[in-house]
């Protein structure tokens, strides 16, 4: 996300240079807040999670929710699961290990009948807890094979929720199409995806009902608002994961903003109240009731809190700091720079010797 921080911050130089705010410069608003989800990590007993839920809504006053669940809630309940023996169905599908770096069709890992009716019960008490009027979106269900994704989207599809998120990786289009026509539950994918391009595959096929870029990670304002444009063309929507900073957070609400197939915005951190406010200079509270507006000032619209930035590193010196090992360093942006100049040094050779 290098690269995609320049760009942010070049965007940013740009509005305060000319005085307007970045989406203004991706050619206007369609909204003037942005609507915000909460972030759920699991809770097994679903009693707690329904309350983590309920927190968000009616203490936080989150409009639109997410809850993390999946085969791990079958770990210790015998006949559930079947799965080689040479692989933990019950490891979370981040984690770096081989597991965790194996595709999901290529586990074996399969879900029981009983194992269904056990999650299936699971949801059906949260969603009774939390209200039925309520979007709660799901994610994280771990690594199965793509028939037993589908059996639990079909299973699932009774408690109308948002989403399904990500239940395979997203390269496999075909797989996409399989899934998206077996269930009735929006699926949505695509925050690890970089660049429009491998989002058309998945457009063009129909293969989701929503896209879920991430800035940081996406290729930035201009290439996420691109996306969006596009997912409209196919009549897809758009909702924003967002995991990073205060300044990503600000830019992909100026992206949100600017582009008319947004839906909902990813919110992390609900049980740390100073998460991302404080660390920007803007009206206290920047959320409410479930919405954060969306900055008119030039720019970016937000000024960094320096002193708490700096109160928060190991040592206050790391705070922007100078980088003389990159003064004398060139590039070319072009990827065959080597082949131009081999070429180059060819035509030379050549009009000598003509």
């Amino acid at each position: 996300s290098g690269p995609v921080s320049i760009e942010e911050a070049c965007w940013d130089l740009a509005g305060k240079a000319w005085g307007v705010p970045c989406w203004q410069m991706l050619g206007g608003k369609f909204r003037d807040k942005i609507l915000m989800y909460a972030d759920t990590r699991l809770r097994k007993d679903p009693v707690e999670m329904g309350k983590a839920l309920k927190y968000r809504i009616d203490e936080r006053g989150f409009k639109f929710v997410k809850m993390d669940f999946g085969i791990d809630l079958l770990s210790g309940i015998e006949g559930a699961v079947t799965a080689p023996g040479t692989i933990d169905p019950f490891q979370r599908q981040s984690r770096n290990t081989v597991h965790g770096s194996t595709p999901h069709p290529f586990t074996g890992i399969r879900l029981t009948d009983k194992g269904l009716d056990f999650i299936a019960e699971w949801c059906h008490k949260i969603r009774d807890m939390v209200g039925w009027e309520i979007p709660i979106c799901t994610d994280h269900y771990g690594h199965m094979v793509l028939e037993d994704q589908i059996k639990l989207a079909q299973k699932l599809d009774q408690f109308n929720f948002a989403w399904y998120e990500d239940m395979i990786p997203w390269v496999y289009t075909d797989m996409y199409v399989r899934l998206k026509n077996s269930c009735t539950t929006p699926i949505i994918t695509g925050e690890d995806i970089y660049c429009k391009e491998e989002f058309l595959k998945l457009f063009k096929a129909q293969a989701i009902s929503i896209c879920h870029p991430d800035i940081a990670t996406s290729g930035g304002l201009l290439e996420t608002k691109k996306i969006g444009d596009l997912a409209q063309e196919y009549g897809i929507a758009m909702a924003l994961h967002k995991g990073g900073t205060a300044v990503t957070w600000f830019a992909s609400i100026h992206c949100a903003a600017a582009t008319e197939n947004f839906m909902v915005m990813e919110h992390h951190g609900v049980e740390r109240p100073d998460y991302e406010d404080e660390i920007v200079n803007l009206p206290k509270p920047i959320f409410k009731d479930g919405y954060v507006a969306v900055p008119d000032g030039p720019g970016l619209g937000i000024e960094l809190n320096e002193d708490l930035i700096k109160s928060r590193l190991k040592d206050p010196k790391l705070y922007f700091p100078p980088t003389p090992e990159w003064d004398n360093e060139r590039a070319n942006d072009r990827l065959w720079s080597m082949y131009m100049k081999k070429k180059k040094e060819t035509e030379k050779i050549i009009s000598r010797t003509l």
